[in-house]
């Protein structure tokens, strides 16, 4: 207890600093997707399926968007038989801890969604892993479910590598969704359960700070 305590106390420390001075890994403002599906007229669903790290600051972002109304934190990329925690760890199983984000294409479109992904939730030029995690399990990945959410994935990453907003090439992996499985019941909605965990703490809240900061059109508070 007491060690715990005193590990939560430097996190808060380092939190204030990094609040501070936190910025992306890109300089400057980041640009919108030149390539984008417009807007639509009515009220509707659409999700996307996304990974680029641990799965609970994924979802903790764009829990915090305007127009999303559900992220849910899983696996995608391997078998059904093998989507669960213990085994995704191990790096063996071919998933990707992911979130798939439910929203209303009348009020974001997929591209502005992708423009947080890439500026706000990951460094996407981190091969197979972000911040303290390591493995393939946390590489980046951008699930399509349409060709049009490849067409516009792949225009983006090739738009911001053309533009060098990044100071290394993306590695974000463009790949068809074959299954998305939603992640045991502790590991929703992680972030905001547990918001003075030091992991949380030192990794995902500045990301949700970073958000407001640089999209306030888009943020949501909760």
């Amino acid at each position: 207890m007491v060690r715990s305590s005193i590990y939560a106390a430097l996190a808060l420390i380092v939190l204030v600093a990094l609040l501070a001075a936190y910025s992306p890994a890109n300089p400057g403002p980041f640009p919108g997707p030149a390539v984008d599906s417009p807007k639509v007229a009515q009220p509707g669903k659409q999700t996307m399926v996304l990974a680029g790290g641990c799965f609970w600051g994924i979802q903790a972002v764009f829990q915090h968007v305007k127009g999303v109304t559900n992220a849910t934190s899983g696996y995608s990329g391997g078998e059904a038989k093998t989507a669960e925690y213990e085994l995704v760890s191990t790096g063996q199983t071919g998933h990707a801890e992911s979130v798939k984000v439910s929203y209303d294409p009348s009020q974001i479109t997929y591209g502005e969604l992708l423009r947080i992904f890439f500026s706000v939730v990951h460094d996407p030029t981190e091969l197979n892993r972000q911040g303290p995690d390591d493995g393939t399990q946390y590489r980046s990945v951008i699930f399509y479910n349409t060709d049009e959410q490849k067409r516009i994935a792949e225009a983006y990453i090739a738009q911001l590598d053309s533009a060098k907003v990044f100071s290394h090439k993306i590695v974000t992996q463009v790949v068809p969704l074959k299954g998305f499985y939603t992640a045991e019941a502790y590991h929703q909605d992680y972030a905001s359960n547990h918001p003075t965990d030091g992991y949380i703490m030192l990794n995902d809240a500045p990301k949700v700070s970073h958000l407001k900061k640089q999209f306030p059109d888009l943020y949501m508070g909760k």
